[in-house]
């Protein structure tokens, strides 16, 4: 017998697994769930003749939520230990969000696009944060798991939805934290005064461009952060609430600097005004959502939160606490850095790339400041690669329980309460990815893939609330508002990306043409939102927390997150496009194979009941 199996096994009770779930639906040894289409290479030509039938069956089969807490969460073998309260969730939040590509992006959308009305942009950006982080908390505290969105569309949506949204946030993780730890040693450098790309990379010749330069001190780093997260969340979080305390005090210093050597002036004055139009909006409100679609970005982060509800100890009071609060403090913060900056120096004067070390280079006696700047930054750069790969783990060991990828990365180890084998893999993998590429052509394909993470889950919170989950009595009256709520979302996000094609393609003369397509396009989204709500009732009352002015809340938050996704560039598209056939032809070839084995050997059998452990306190 598998040994973390007789583990698991015999102590259900010691760590609270729900009563009735056996061995056999813990089960998770490295071929359970795959002998049959997997055994050889004649069953793997069967299976692959059943395809069609599969994935029919397999595709849209959603997971009960009382199976998600209960039978697929017991497949890890131990449980994750319940540690965490809400100023951790504050500073896990805090740390995710704040890295160091703040101080770029601010510099580019007040010099491209916003002005001094950046600070507007990142107040903008902030709420439109706080619609999407509304909707994951919902699901988190409903729905306690590690598995995030994935969890919350596959118990909504379907597996190969949950599939696509797993597969899409595995590969935003993966490169956007090797891209963060290559930058860790730029940013070192400049904290040291030291030209860190020429000095501290290995150049290797004979290698194609983009993958010659060697990184090992990003490496070092990202080893080293998989070591702790495999060590304990808790001790990870106390670390983490320590990096993020001294950067937040490095940014509040910035702030402070900003204003002291700032002048009000460069709020309303360009440095060359007959070239540069004048005024706090200088690009109108034109400017200001553009700035706002391009800071959004800083605000990702947060949604890796919800991946440790598995570890809060009461969800129902900490998470609400720890996602909302951690984007309003941000928010603040953003708001504070993008007013020292436009003060500092006219918005036209502003360097994009290095707005903030730029402002004060000029300075006398304030060129040191620069070299904080860096020191700053790094920390930012560990804090949010700690998150992200607390989350990614946590994504990884869930899709794992699913039984769409092999059962060894859903493990928990049972001595350090975490899933040490998901955050291994991965550690390696981005560690690999880090040693040799750059990652800054990959980068807005990690933005257009979380956006879509965003759409869908906000999409998922109106369908369950109105249609409900499979296992929800209330499910089984409202088969009926099925349709009818798929045909909102669709036309609602029709109207959205009419708006947002307007705002983008539509020509700015004859006048009012534009204005009016924009506000047709607006007036159809709010005229369907009204109709459903009156015309569809709600199918289920959230128990513990409900996101407030359902369904105008999550519908903003679709229509927001489509007109970001608008603000991307074609290669982005085609890049994620590209990817996300990868990831469909994955799922065809092995994935729909293992879960529908894994369903035909009983471990994926429906368990009505909704089930939390001992540990969790509401």
């Amino acid at each position: 017998m598998d040994k973390g199996l007789a583990l698991a096994s015999s102590d259900d009770v010691h760590q609270g697994h729900p009563s009735g779930v056996t061995a056999s639906a813990i089960g998770v040894g490295a071929g359970s769930s795959s002998s049959s289409s997997f055994a050889s290479w004649r069953a793997y030509g069967r299976a692959l003749a059943q395809t069609p039938r599969r994935l029919s069956r397999r595709a849209i089969a959603a997971t009960a939520p009382g199976e998600e807490m209960s039978r697929v969460r017991a497949r890890s073998g131990a449980d994750m230990a319940r540690a965490l309260r809400w100023w951790d969730l504050v500073g896990l939040g805090l740390g995710g969000m704040v890295g160091a590509g703040v101080f770029v992006t601010t510099g580019r959308a007040a010099r491209l696009y916003a002005g001094p009305g950046v600070v507007v942009s990142y107040a903008i950006a902030g709420l439109c944060a706080l619609l999407s982080a509304f909707c994951y908390t919902e699901f988190a505290v409903d729905l306690p798991v590690a598995g995030g969105a994935f969890s919350y569309l596959r118990v909504t949506f379907g597996e190969l939805a949950a599939f696509l949204t797993g597969a899409n946030l595995i590969m935003d993780y993966v490169f956007s934290n090797a891209a963060v730890a290559r930058s860790f040693t730029a940013y070192l450098g400049t904290a040291v005064g030291v030209d860190a790309p020429s000095q501290w990379r290995i150049t290797v010749h004979g290698l194609p461009e983009g993958f010659n330069q060697v990184d090992l001190v990003a490496v070092g780093v990202i080893l080293l952060v998989s070591v702790c997260i495999c060590y304990s969340t808790k001790e990870s979080s106390v670390v983490n609430m320590v990096l993020t305390a001294v950067h937040v005090a490095f940014i509040l210093f910035i702030v402070g600097m900003g204003f002291r050597h700032g002048d009000a002036r460069n709020l309303t004055r360009p440095a060359d005004p007959s070239h540069n139009p004048g005024g706090f909006f200088p690009h109108g409100a034109v400017g200001v959502f553009n700035g706002a679609a391009m800071v959004y970005l800083s605000y990702i982060g947060y949604d890796a939160v919800s991946t440790m509800a598995e570890e809060v100890q009461r969800p129902a009071r900490d998470i609400p606490v720890g996602v909302s609060g951690s984007v309003v403090v941000v928010t603040v913060l953003y708001c504070l850095m993008a007013a020292s900056m436009s003060m500092l120096l006219p918005y036209d004067a502003i360097d994009p790339e290095a707005p903030f070390s730029g402002a004060f280079k000029g300075r006398e006696r304030c060129a040191w400041v620069s070299n904080v700047i860096g020191a700053g930054a790094s920390l930012g750069i560990l804090t949010s690669l700690m998150v992200a790969m607390l989350g990614q783990a946590r994504y990884l060991c869930v899709i794992g329980r699913s039984g769409v990828m092999p059962a060894w990365l859903a493990r928990v180890n049972p001595r350090t309460a975490t899933p040490v084998n998901a955050s291994a893999f991965l550690g390696v993998f981005t560690a690999v990815l880090a040693l040799f590429t750059e990652l800054d052509i990959l980068l807005n394909l990690v933005c257009i893939g979380t956006l879509f993470v965003f759409y869908m889950v906000a999409n998922a919170v109106v369908y369950r609330r109105y249609v409900g989950s499979v296992s929800e009595p209330a499910a089984r009256g409202s088969c009926g508002a099925r349709w009818p709520t798929l045909a909102f979302l669709l036309v609602f996000s029709l109207a959205a990306l009419a708006f947002t094609l307007a705002w983008k393609l539509a020509p700015p003369e004859p006048r009012g043409v534009r204005a009016g397509l924009l506000a047709a396009c607006a007036a159809l989204a709010v005229a369907a939102v009204a109709a459903f709500q009156a015309l569809v009732p709600q199918a289920r009352t959230p128990e513990l927390w409900g996101v407030p002015g359902m369904p105008w809340v999550p519908a903003a938050s679709v229509f927001l997150n489509v007109f970001l996704l608008g603000s991307l560039d074609r290669p982005s598209y085609v890049r994620f496009a590209i990817f996300s056939a990868s990831a469909l032809l994955v799922y065809a070839l092995y994935s729909v194979h293992a879960s529908y084995d894994a369903e035909e050997s009983g471990r994926l059998d429906v368990d009505g009941g909704k089930v939390q452990d001992e540990a969790c306190t509401v």
